[in-house]
């Protein structure tokens, strides 16, 4: 085998045996609207035979819509909940008691991390504080044989933390964009070395992650795609209404590229073009682009849910005619699958782990991000294009998110990579 692949590839589909095998899952804010893909993930992963405990540093500071992740909120020990005060304090004094070269250790870790990133070694402090309560709940659960985080950030800092404290070796998964812009700052060679592996989305999160290990970590690196959500790949491809409707799935941020669609939209209305935008998300830009829809006056034709459900996601997609994401910077957004998985083709750039989904005039345009004029072009085409022959490009999307992201088949290769990370 190249060691290219490494040695946690998986060979096949059917998942492993593994009774009695139990991980645990550490996110910073879960659950959250916006990782309904984690949820999926442990949800596969349980079906795969594999027991997982939920921990997350704090609680979502949004309110859950949906039924799932309101079932997942009672079920998710929260590190940083009523009481954090004394738990931190009491647990940081009994690891530095109990194991007090381990505990040396760990605090060095915490001060070198802290001192590259612009969080500081203070907050750095208080990570270590957090392991230091994670540990003793996993200390307490001896079943629990590894620990996965998501995402490169603290999460990762405090599974490192976790097991410079003597606790389960650990794994993690980078989904960027904010990794990819600051792996000095968050110190992902030094998490990578001390992980026992580390998953990428796309094939283009792999090669960013080998941009900052040695060659001889390489072998480290995984490729798990995110899973899509059995509802939206069990009904297959939809037939496309001949309607004038586009939606864009998402937070509301900078990187999701919101104030260009509106920018666009602004351009063909001048040029009498028809279209209904529907903006299905919410987030920190909200009233940055709510004063622009008024300023470029399209508030009869461009509406704004707020955080919905997956169900309200869905049907949200099933009334387009086509998702548009001209995003700026991505890993692999769930939300694309979720639209190509309905049939809905897709306007989007060429963006990080997108092109590996997305083909150009196959299953949807792809154009170059931040680009105002082909973005128009884009929009026109897909406008002008009959609903039988996005109906067909629709289909050929549904067949490449079956192909690369059924959730049931990513969690075998997370099961095989499990149990490769206990020899």
């Amino acid at each position: 085998m190249s060691s290219l692949t490494g040695p946690l590839a998986p060979t096949g589909t059917e998942s492993p045996k593994v009774p009695g095998f139990k991980v645990a899952y550490l996110v910073n804010q879960y659950p959250h609207v916006t990782h309904s893909f984690i949820r999926r993930e442990i949800v596969a992963l349980e079906s795969a035979g594999i027991a997982v405990e939920r921990f997350t540093i704090r609680r979502p500071p949004v309110n859950l819509v949906d039924a799932a992740d309101l079932a997942e909120l009672s079920r998710t020990r929260v590190v940083l909940g009523p009481g954090a005060p004394a738990r931190l304090a009491f647990a940081v004094i009994a690891a530095a008691c109990a194991a007090p070269a381990a505990f040396w250790a760990a605090l060095r870790g915490a001060i070198r991390l802290g001192r590259r990133s612009e969080r500081g070694v203070l907050r750095h402090l208080v990570y270590l504080a957090e392991a230091c309560v994670l540990r003793d709940w996993l200390r307490r659960a001896p079943d629990i044989r590894h620990l996965h985080a998501h995402f490169g950030t603290n999460s990762a800092a405090v599974a490192m933390l976790v097991r410079l404290l003597g606790g389960p070796r650990y794994s993690f998964t980078i989904h960027g964009p904010e990794e990819y812009d600051h792996p000095g700052e968050l110190s992902l060679r030094e998490k990578i070395d001390h992980a026992a592996a580390v998953v990428g989305v796309s094939d283009f999160g792999r090669s960013q992650i080998y941009r900052w290990i040695p060659y001889e970590q390489w072998p480290k690196v995984n490729v798990v795609h995110c899973g899509v959500d059995a509802a939206f790949l069990a009904a297959g491809p939809q037939p496309i209404a001949d309607n004038r409707r586009l939606v864009c799935v998402g937070r509301l941020a900078p990187q999701k590229g919101q104030l260009l669609i509106l920018e666009a939209l602004a351009a063909l209305a001048a040029e009498g073009v028809p279209f209904e935008m529907v903006l299905a998300g919410d987030g920190p830009m909200r009233a940055v682009v709510e004063r622009r829809i008024r300023e470029l006056g399209l508030g009869a034709s461009v509406r704004i849910t707020g955080w919905v459900s997956n169900d309200v996601v869905r049907s949200e997609l099933l009334g387009a005619r086509a998702i548009l994401m001209p995003s700026f910077a991505e890993g692999l957004p769930v939300a694309l699958m979720e639209a190509l998985a309905l049939g809905r083709p897709a306007i989007t750039t060429y963006v990080a782990g997108i092109p590996e989904l997305v083909k150009d005039r196959v299953n949807g345009w792809l154009i170059p991000a931040g680009a105002l004029e082909p973005l128009v072009a884009a929009i026109k085409e897909a406008l002008a294009t009959p609903a039988a022959t996005l109906t067909e490009m629709g289909r050929a999307g549904a067949a490449a998110v079956a192909e690369r992201h059924d959730v049931n088949r990513e969690a075998t290769r997370l099961v095989k990579m499990f149990l490769a990370a206990q020899s």
